[in-house]
């Protein structure tokens, strides 16, 4: 399997090593979660099977868990993501993933080229919104969380101030899809891994 030494496993370990808040853990489950969304629609869309499927997964994955695990101690627009790019580099991880985590930073002026590139992107802003909408309901579930409500919280500014609402409808535009379909695809990924992610809510959705 190509890079299997690179995998999501050891993605994992690496992001857990330089990073211990709950929080910034969370978002890089949550991203992971959208983006393998993505990569399972682009692994059927090219009729990748077996090694090959499973390698683009693990590759995926592991874009998505690494693409913030600088920020905790190197958060400064000068040293993120290029002090985790370092690091990779020179642990020899894939080009492909390296590219694609410094094209999810705007201000890098590296271009998205790659499905992986546009999809990271794309879910990143995304998935802390959604998770910012689910833990504002009163139950705090992903569950209650739907399309119409999430473009509503787009529109107010004081809400998840952090959060760059043109990246979100930028992110869409790269991915060929109108936005509330990729609101839609995340909320339907998130939901599938709302436990892990915290965001099953203070009561099951019945």
């Amino acid at each position: 399997m190509p890079h299997s030494s690179f995998s999501r496993d050891r993605a994992w370990s690496l992001l857990n090593q330089h990073t211990q808040s709950p929080s910034l853990l969370k978002h890089a489950l949550a991203v992971e979660t959208c983006v393998r969304s993505y990569a399972l629609r682009h692994a059927d869309a090219t009729g990748l099977v077996g090694e090959d499927r499973d390698a683009l997964l693990e590759t995926w994955s592991a874009t998505a868990l690494l693409h913030d695990f600088d920020y905790e101690k190197h958060p400064s627009l000068d040293e993120h993501p290029f002090v985790g790019i370092a690091i990779l580099t020179e642990q020899g991880w894939p080009e492909e993933i390296r590219t694609a985590i410094l094209g999810h930073a705007e201000y890098s002026g590296v271009p998205r080229q790659s499905q992986l590139a546009k999809a990271l992107f794309a879910c990143d802003e995304l998935a802390g919104f959604l998770t910012a909408c689910s833990l504002v309901k009163p139950t705090k579930s992903i569950h209650d969380v739907d399309v119409t409500s999430v473009r509503k919280k787009m529109k107010d500014k004081a809400f998840a101030r952090g959060v760059n609402r043109e990246d979100i409808i930028k992110g869409a535009a790269e991915l060929d899809l109108p936005l509330d379909d990729h609101i839609a695809n995340c909320i339907a990924a998130l939901r599938a891994n709302a436990q892990a992610l915290g965001l099953q809510g203070t009561t099951a959705a019945s």
